[in-house]
């Protein structure tokens, strides 16, 4: 089947099956948020992005193999509702950004900045600091050897525009310099864009309405 990333919650996960990772993504709870599961093809070891609500229906998509670290992608509550019952039934590290974490009610064991490497199995993701949505919300990039980047944007970056900055035009600008320096510069327009909710889409797709992003200021 080929990968779509339309999920809903209830439904099943939709898998991405690249060269050396494997990327199931789930919807969950009442906000549609979405998890992702990372598995690294040659070594099985497992990492997950946002246990953000429904611990049964995570532990059930992590399955007998466990899972070796948590990342949550910032501090808001609808990312992490979870991660006290999965870090309890897996014993998994938790990651965060280092001016999130204090944010987030389950201890950090990793606090993540701006360039740091996050590893599962053989497979490494860069971290990128990204000020807006939250002081500390990161987004994690997986730059596929073997085919184009995949970019893991928590609530920073969607189809359409950027995340919610709360009406706050300092924090906006800050969010969109942020995601056109560090993702838009930095990556090609086949990059693929995993969102907190919702669909995916590219950067190809989103590229030509950065103007248009800045001048409505939302």
């Amino acid at each position: 089947m080929t990968y779509s990333g339309a999920v809903k919650v209830g439904g099943p996960a939709d898998v991405h099956e690249l060269t050396g990772l494997m990327i199931s993504k789930v919807a969950v709870g009442p906000m549609d948020n979405n998890a992702y599961l990372l598995r690294c093809r040659a070594t099985g070891e497992q990492l997950l992005i946002d246990a953000a609500a429904e611990p049964g229906t995570l532990l059930q998509l992590i399955g007998r193999d466990s899972v070796a670290s948590v990342v949550t992608t910032h501090r808001h509550g609808d990312h992490w509702q979870a991660l006290a019952e999965v870090v309890a039934a897996t014993g998994a590290r938790t990651q965060a950004g280092r001016y999130d974490a204090e944010g987030i009610p389950v201890p950090t064991d990793v606090l993540l900045d701006d360039g740091d490497t996050v590893r599962v199995g053989r497979v490494e993701l860069s971290v990128l600091h990204l000020v807006g949505h939250t002081p500390g919300s990161i987004a994690l990039v997986y730059d596929d050897p073997h085919g184009h980047p995949h970019v893991f944007t928590g609530d920073c970056l969607f189809p359409g525009g950027v995340g919610n900055t709360h009406q706050d035009p300092d924090a906006f600008a800050q969010l969109l310099c942020d995601v056109e320096t560090k993702i838009f510069a930095a990556l090609p327009d086949e990059t693929w864009v995993y969102p907190g909710h919702g669909d995916d889409t590219t950067l190809g797709a989103e590229r030509p309405h950065l103007a248009a992003w800045r001048e409505r200021g939302w």
